[in-house]
């Protein structure tokens, strides 16, 4: 009698796989332009502040009220000790991320210690990484991408590959990226 082997069947298969693609400018634009007419408060300073701040998800998603802003506005530059790195890094807050982050304060009443972005279940208090990772779905797929080309980490390539575009400066990029190592920025360019 002959045994079947049971076919097992990659994780990825019919996926995409590797580093996600960066959004391109018009793309930005595309996708602000379509939360400014939805009126997506909470949605447009997500956006906005991800490709300012080029963090990490878990980074930018447990970021509070007091680390971009002091007394009565938000700040022009804001520093956070990266998880992964456990090192600083710092981040320029253009007018108009501050604009969406201060309408977006006024709008949920956020006090100095409250998350930027509040979950949306009781066992987290500011948005899971996996409600970001679908959130960001939505924004690519509204304009017409493939979701499976785009994800969190094209937040964090977006400004810094337009910055290396401009300047083909690979360790200014790894300074705003918080690389430890070199290596890493290069692997971001070398395609």
């Amino acid at each position: 009698m002959e045994t079947q082997k049971a076919t097992k069947i990659a994780w990825n298969k019919n996926k995409l796989i590797g580093q996600k693609l960066p959004l391109k400018p018009e793309q930005i634009w595309s996708i602000r332009v379509r939360l400014e007419m939805e009126n997506n408060t909470r949605d447009l300073a997500l956006f906005n502040l991800a490709l300012d701040s080029k963090l990490r998800a878990c980074d930018l998603l447990k970021l509070t009220v007091r680390d971009i802003s002091r007394g009565d506005g938000i700040l022009p530059r804001a520093q956070v000790v990266q998880q992964k790195t456990k090192r600083p890094v710092q981040f320029e807050i253009t007018n108009k991320t501050k604009l969406s982050l201060q309408s977006l304060i006024d709008h949920e009443t956020l006090t100095c210690n409250d998350y930027l972005f509040k979950g949306q279940s009781l066992r987290t208090e500011h948005l899971s990484t996996r409600q970001y990772a679908r959130i960001v779905d939505d924004w690519v797929t509204s304009i017409g991408l493939d979701k499976n080309a785009y994800g969190t980490h094209s937040m964090r390539r977006t400004k810094a590959s337009i910055i290396y575009k401009q300047t083909k400066n690979l360790r200014a990029v790894q300074i705003l990226l918080g690389h430890t190592k070199l290596e890493s920025t290069v692997r971001y360019y070398d395609q």
